[in-house]
């Protein structure tokens, strides 16, 4: 017995997991995303102003962003989820894109703005800002923090009097943290990296 608690205590502990080690670099700090997303906010409040909006998220990487954002959002506002999946525990879009979680509340004849993380190919927000549209809602407008223009398979088609918002341009990386993920993973992060291609190739 003796000389198994040797044995144990002469053992390394096991190092503690470190998710920034997985960083490549880091693109967006907590202090660039801040003020950002400030300006966003009086931004929308200044264009809806006096207006309640419904604010939908995209489940479940824009949950950081829409909680920051509705905080600086002086307008009366709504609050639902939708869930659209099209990644996976993949690094791309699989190209199909499916709602698996509706809202819940009526948009009928109110003012939507759909808050997503970031868009890709368009694909799924393609998806989802035309099947919004059969809600008969006053408008439908999207906030998305990052816009990977360079991706774009389907161009954003918003009808008229709606509106886009875009954070940030991203360069053609994958991207974690902020609520972004891979396999689940990173979401916590306050800021936004580029993930190291040896953890998900």
């Amino acid at each position: 017995m003796a000389a198994t608690a040797d044995k144990l205590q002469e053992q390394e502990p096991k190092k503690a997991y470190n998710q920034d080690e997985d960083i490549e670099c880091v693109l967006w700090t907590a202090a660039d995303i801040e003020k950002r997303v400030a300006e966003l906010g009086a931004e929308i409040s200044r264009d809806y102003s006096g207006i309640p909006i419904v604010l939908i998220g995209v489940a479940t990487g824009a949950v950081m962003f829409l909680a920051d954002l509705m905080r600086k959002l002086s307008i009366p506002v709504l609050v639902d989820f939708v869930r659209v999946q099209s990644y996976g525990n993949q690094t791309q879009s699989s190209g199909v894109a499916t709602i698996s979680t509706d809202v819940k509340i009526s948009i009928k004849d109110k003012h939507v703005l759909v808050v997503e993380d970031i868009i890709d190919t368009g694909i799924t927000l393609s998806k989802l800002v035309k099947h919004l549209a059969t809600k008969e809602p006053a408008s439908v407008s999207v906030c998305a923090l990052l816009d990977k223009i360079s991706r774009r398979v389907i161009p954003l088609q918003l009808s008229e009097g709606s509106r886009f918002y875009r954070g940030f341009e991203c360069s053609d990386n994958f991207v974690v943290g902020y609520g972004m993920d891979f396999a689940e993973l990173y979401r916590n992060l306050a800021y936004i990296g580029v993930l190291k291609p040896d953890i998900y190739s």
